[in-house]
């Protein structure tokens, strides 16, 4: 029986359907929204440390260092040393042409000489006074000699004593005077007042050397440092002066020794605030190493970062800090898709944050968030080169 036309267009309505409907599929398929690649990375166990760090480079710094000049003005006549040069306490530096003084020093111990043989001559003739004294005091018992002639011989022999007494003090006087001189040259010299090496010398023989008047900067004739003590000074906020105290463990990292950290502990905090810029207010921390000798030769100056440790929490879920959101959410990868989590963390700082809820270890949790279309319920795929890595 041929085809009725109701049934003809039945059969053309439903192949139409068929079309239109395949062809939505098409499209849809065409123009699916596709999967975002994201970094992603997996809830882990760890350590998760509260650190506050320097706001500006710290530096190096020798527990002893001292810039030396002549308390005097002069022609420089000795250099003793060169930079680079180890010096022993006590050691000869520097010395200014000082021969008047030299001079009279010798004339001022020529004069001790003198005097002490004064006194030697006095005092031996005071002695025979006082013999002679008393001898006359017999015979005048005995009647032999008038009480005149007495008072003559007392009265000598108490000349004699203060003769010897005046000479002792003339010695006093001229062992005073080889002290002054002596004093006076001092302010010529200069030596070494502990063991160092010589960083820096300002001045040549025979040329002139000024000390520092007062509110004048003057640069010091010698520069001496002790290297076999070091320690690193560095600037901390303000507002992290009150969570720092001496003692507490430091990561010490040195731009000189890249990749390498050292332990060390805050020995000094500064008792005031230091206003380098009127926005920055800084307080200085004084750490040390725990082994000096980990770092190797260290230069005084180089440039350091200094990372107090103020807690940590050894063997707790963490997650990058990087990968929270505000108000305590992170993006959690389910399946294909994206899902927010609300987490509640504790010690936290720019590494690692930890979590005491709301995750569980080996969950993936995004942390490309700066990309675009990165949302709660967006289809998401791990980026292949962040899986395999």
């Amino acid at each position: 029986m041929p085809p009725t036309p109701s049934r003809k267009w039945l059969r053309r309505s439903l192949i139409l359907l068929a079309v239109v409907a395949i062809g939505a599929a098409l499209l849809w398929w065409l123009t699916r929204p596709k999967p975002i690649p994201v970094l992603v990375a997996g809830v882990a166990r760890g350590t998760v440390e509260a650190t506050v760090a320097n706001t500006r480079a710290g530096t190096v710094e020798a527990c002893q260092r001292t810039k030396l000049s002549t308390i005097a003005g002069g022609r420089i006549e000795i250099m003793a040393v060169k930079e680079g040069d180890h010096v022993r306490k006590g050691q000869l530096l520097m010395q200014l042409w000082n021969d008047d003084l030299q001079a009279e020093q010798a004339l001022s111990r020529a004069q001790l000489d003198t005097s002490r043989k004064r006194v030697a001559e006095a005092c031996t003739m005071a002695d025979l006074a006082q013999r002679e004294l008393v001898r006359q005091q017999e015979l005048f018992k005995t009647g032999f000699i008038s009480a005149g002639r007495l008072d003559t011989v007392r009265s000598e022999a108490d000349a004699r004593a203060a003769a010897c007494a005046t000479a002792k003090a003339d010695v006093a006087q001229a062992q005073a005077r080889v002290a002054l001189v002596g004093t006076a040259r001092q302010r010529t010299v200069l030596v070494a007042p502990f063991d160092g090496t010589v960083a820096k010398i300002v001045g040549e023989v025979g040329e002139y050397s000024t000390p520092s008047p007062p509110g004048v900067a003057m640069p010091p004739a010698i520069d001496l440092i002790d290297e076999t003590c070091l320690y690193v000074a560095a600037p901390m906020d303000e507002v992290d002066a009150p969570k720092i105290s001496a003692g507490q463990p430091v990561r010490i990292t040195l731009d000189a020794l890249p990749g390498k950290a050292f332990p060390g502990k805050v020995r000094r905090v500064a008792p005031y605030v230091t206003a380098v810029e009127k926005q920055a207010r800084t307080v200085e921390i004084e750490v040390v190493f725990d082994d000096p000798q980990s770092a190797g030769r260290l230069l005084v100056g180089y440039s350091a970062d200094v990372e107090v440790i103020l807690d940590a929490r050894p063997d707790v879920l963490r997650v990058p800090t990087s990968a929270l959101l505000q108000g305590g959410r992170v993006l959690v990868l389910e399946g294909d898709r994206l899902a927010e989590r609300p987490v509640k963390t504790g010690v936290t700082n720019w590494e690692h944050t930890e979590i005491t809820a709301g995750l569980a270890a080996g969950e993936r949790i995004v942390t490309s968030l700066d990309r675009a279309g990165v949302a709660a319920g967006a289809a998401a795929v791990v980026e292949q080169a962040a899986e395999a890595k």
